[in-house]
């Protein structure tokens, strides 16, 4: 049984900055990506921010503002936001894929005000 729990969310104001973080209880699986996904009101989920091996991606609308980053030891990932605009605001999700299914985290509100 593999869970994700994010935490971290809130209302910043614009320019501001937050960290979301994510914990991965299970195990007895091999992950080939982690990454955070979001999702505003009326739109497509998307993707934020992936680590696929020793490699990392970014959308291009955070590029340079956010940062993914994981701790092994702990089981966890993390989206350090910086520079946060209003159009950041969504309900962001963590995601991890193995080699045979994904999973997805209940999701953290991050509002950023103007």
């Amino acid at each position: 049984q593999v869970q994700l729990v994010e935490s971290g969310g809130g209302l910043v104001q614009a320019g501001g900055s937050l960290r979301v973080s994510c914990v991965i209880f299970g195990s007895g699986f091999a992950l080939k990506s982690m990454g955070w996904y979001r999702q505003a009101p009326g739109k497509q989920r998307e993707l934020v921010a992936v680590i696929t091996g020793g490699s990392t991606n970014y959308a291009a609308s955070v590029k340079g503002r956010f940062t993914i980053s994981r701790d092994n030891a702990k089981n966890m990932v993390y989206l350090q936001m910086n520079s946060l605009k209003p159009e950041d605001t969504a309900v962001y999700y963590c995601n991890i894929e193995t080699w045979s299914q994904t999973y997805w985290g209940q999701g953290t509100q991050v509002t950023v005000s103007s």
